[in-house]
């Protein structure tokens, strides 16, 4: 039925066994159980949840939170040490890089084995040929060894076999970073494709901003166990407070960051971008008295729906304030001349002393994926009167009591 879960898990652990010499294996065999010659390592332990059919799940969490595992567990490569997984439907699955291609064969004889493991008839498959190679852009590599292949190459391969057997569920863990931005671009809308059919969709990934364009409801894992499962931006504004904490002691690792990662596809570019305070050029403003426009000029494929989205940060880059035209409702198009002019007003500044920068970024227009961004951040220097600290002046008012 509709609301029966696609994927049921009651318990789930899985234990790992770590010896830390090789011969300790061969004693651990030989007495049979009598006595440990290894320490176990539970990479998952209680995890239990469900998800329905057209549910989009995204999974987050640090290196080694047990994220894979579980995405493997779902898959059946793994089996759990304890507890129980049900699956209901086709899944295809894009896992470690290259899993389930054997390098000696070409792309063309991969093609037809990963179809073979996900069920699908040879003759579906050789009706789909062209389509598939034509997606992933591979036609003159495809009677190839994979072995010669990029992992880029890998990736667009088995992304396109993947999502072009119909699966009822989709597993992605972190592959989609590896590929180009015009070939991103492509792959988010076809995922997106997928989840308006009524797919299950699991996204591993550490864009917290892609995690939050997708998916339905998200999974934060740390140390194996759920720390939290729900609806998505609960999830990830804890998730980003536990980074927060950790990078108050020590930076996380880049791929812990929670910006958005993609590569621009450069199909649409920036041709300009400056910066005016009370309406003249400049790079100084007084807090509290002016306003700071950032204008910029785009150019594209005429008629082309893009979004604009504009950042104002600190030195490390990190974002104390942003917006964009799809979030704030508007449909931006670029013009029969494929071009488009843009200003965004920040107004009443209520920024504090310091250096600021204003970014700009193009998305398309779901805010899915790049399309390029302003090769130079605008510099904003900010004076101030007064004592007041942080990065902006909140407004707000006194009351004293008889």
């Amino acid at each position: 039925m509709f609301f029966e879960p696609v994927i049921e898990a009651r318990g789930l652990g899985k234990c790992y066994q770590l010896y830390a010499r090789p011969q300790d294996r061969l004693k651990q065999f030989l007495v049979r159980g009598r006595r440990q010659y290894f320490r176990e390592f539970w990479a998952l332990q209680g995890v239990s949840f469900q998800l329905r059919r057209g549910e989009v799940l995204g999974i987050v969490g640090r290196n080694g939170a047990g994220k894979s595992t579980l995405l493997q567990l779902i898959c059946g490569t793994l089996q759990p040490t304890h507890g129980h997984i049900e699956v209901r439907g086709r899944i295809a699955a894009l896992l470690e890089l290259g899993a389930g291609f054997n390098p000696e064969f070409t792309g063309r004889e991969n093609v037809f084995m990963n179809a073979a493991v996900l069920g699908v008839p040879e003759e579906v498959i050789a009706a789909r040929f062209d389509e598939i190679v034509d997606f992933s852009g591979l036609r003159d590599f495809i009677d190839q060894p994979v072995k010669t292949y990029s992992s880029g190459m890998y990736v667009r391969l088995a992304f396109a076999v993947a999502t072009s057997v119909d699966p009822d569920i989709l597993v992605i863990d972190e592959a989609l970073s590896v590929g180009d931005g015009a070939f991103a671009r492509k792959s988010f809308e076809r995922i997106m494709a997928l989840k308006e059919r009524g797919a299950t969709i699991l996204f591993c990934s550490h864009s917290l901003y892609h995690v939050a364009a997708l998916c339905s409801r998200a999974m934060w894992l740390e140390a194996g166990q759920v720390r939290q499962i729900g609806e998505v931006a609960g999830v990830i504004r804890e998730y980003e407070a536990f980074l927060d904490q950790l990078a108050a002691g020590a930076a996380p690792a880049p791929e812990e960051q929670h910006a958005a990662v993609s590569v621009p596809t450069k199909r649409i570019r920036f041709t300009s971008g400056e910066v005016l305070v009370d309406g003249e050029a400049g790079k100084l403003a007084r807090s509290g008295l002016s306003e700071v426009r950032l204008s910029v000029r785009l150019q594209g494929p005429p008629g082309e729906a893009v979004t604009v989205a504009a950042a104002i940060v600190v030195l490390d880059d990190t974002i104390i304030a942003s917006a964009s035209t799809s979030n704030d409702g508007h449909d931006l198009r670029l013009d029969a001349h494929g071009q488009a002019a843009v200003s965004i007003v920040f107004t009443p500044i209520l920024l504090l002393r310091g250096i600021y920068r204003l970014r700009a970024w193009l998305f398309d227009a779901r805010g899915l994926f790049v399309h390029a961004e302003l090769d130079e951040p605008l510099e904003l220097t900010v004076e101030q009167e007064g004592l007041e600290q942080g990065y902006y002046a909140q407004p707000h008012r006194w009351e004293f009591a008889a």
